[in-house]
């Protein structure tokens, strides 16, 4: 079974058009969702949950019709959205309880469940604690905890680490890949980091003007080319990159860096030679290292899509 099947959605507010007829089958897994802003991902994470109403096209989850089935589909899901939506004037254990009696638990059982959650966030000495006086990454850990108290099957994972110090960003990234193995959950994360995705994800959406640009396997998109080098030079790359091209070589500029692939069947001792013959000094000779942040920018670029904001 599919985890999340849309089939033509198409969702507008009013002349824009958020989901531009989206077909897309997700499998289960931890999946990183990424696009630049306005791109259409918190509609698309509503429309699985059934919390807007799209214009045409159906979308299941776990094989149950969202517009038909809305309470059986979000009695499978835990949501962390974005932004602060803690009530300040609870505590960490009312709050988690508050959750777990919404998901449908009697009252004694959604308090050990709050009490289970809290502690395997990280939260169990501060549980008796409002929430109004927790930091960010409490804040956001007690978030998590209200997305994990159903025992959801399947996490929609909204800027989790937004905010969070280099420390807090580790440990929730730690819980985001500890929760599928723990619980058996699947993992949708939307974030404007692309490391966290890299680090957490197995799979990658990317979404651009409410289209989808790549869905799939993470490794094939980040795979690292045979023939394709990383090159810096001593003063002005152009004085190699010339001679590279009359070489055979495909080369693009990249700031002071030289992004070079060479014929078919040749290796790196030919930029080397070329460089000799130039006289010009290489610093940095290495393969080209795909990142998920490189791939990301290629795919929107080639897209003609907007780069997100720095």
């Amino acid at each position: 079974m599919a985890l999340v099947e849309l089939d033509r959605v198409e969702k507008r507010y009013g002349e824009l058009r958020a989901l531009k007829e989206v077909s897309l089958t997700l499998e289960p897994g931890r999946i990183g969702l990424l696009g630049p802003n306005g791109a259409g991902k918190s509609t698309l994470l509503k429309t699985m949950l059934g919390l807007i109403p799209f214009d045409s096209g159906s979308v299941k989850v776990f094989d149950l019709d969202v517009a038909r089935e809305p309470f059986a589909v979000r009695s499978l899901i835990g949501f962390m959205p974005e932004g602060d939506s803690v009530m300040p004037e609870l505590t960490a254990l009312e709050y988690a309880t508050f959750a777990a009696e919404l998901c449908g638990l009697p009252g004694s059982e959604a308090t050990g469940r709050a009490h289970q959650v809290l502690h395997y966030v990280g939260l169990g000495e501060a549980r008796y604690r409002k929430l109004g006086s927790f930091s960010t990454g409490m804040r956001q850990r007690a978030r998590l905890a209200q997305a994990l108290v159903g025992d959801p099957k399947l996490l929609l994972l909204d800027e989790p680490t937004s905010g969070l110090d280099p420390r807090g960003r580790d440990e929730m990234l730690a819980l985001i890949l500890d929760i599928p193995a723990r619980t058996g959950a699947s993992v949708i994360l939307s974030t404007h980091i692309l490391p966290d995705v890299e680090k957490t994800c197995d799979q990658v959406v990317v979404v651009a003007q409410g289209e989808v640009l790549y869905a799939g396997a993470l490794a094939p998109l980040i795979a690292t080319e045979a023939g394709l080098f990383e090159v810096r030079v001593k003063g002005d790359p152009e004085r190699l990159k010339q001679p590279l091209e009359l070489a055979k070589c495909l080369v693009k500029k990249v700031g002071a860096t030289l992004e070079v692939r060479v014929p078919a069947g040749q290796t790196a001792d030919l930029v080397l030679a070329v460089a000799v013959e130039t006289g010009v000094q290489i610093r940095h000779l290495a393969p080209f290292v795909q990142t998920l942040e490189r791939a990301f920018f290629a795919t929107l670029e080639k897209a003609g899509a907007t780069a997100p904001e720095a």
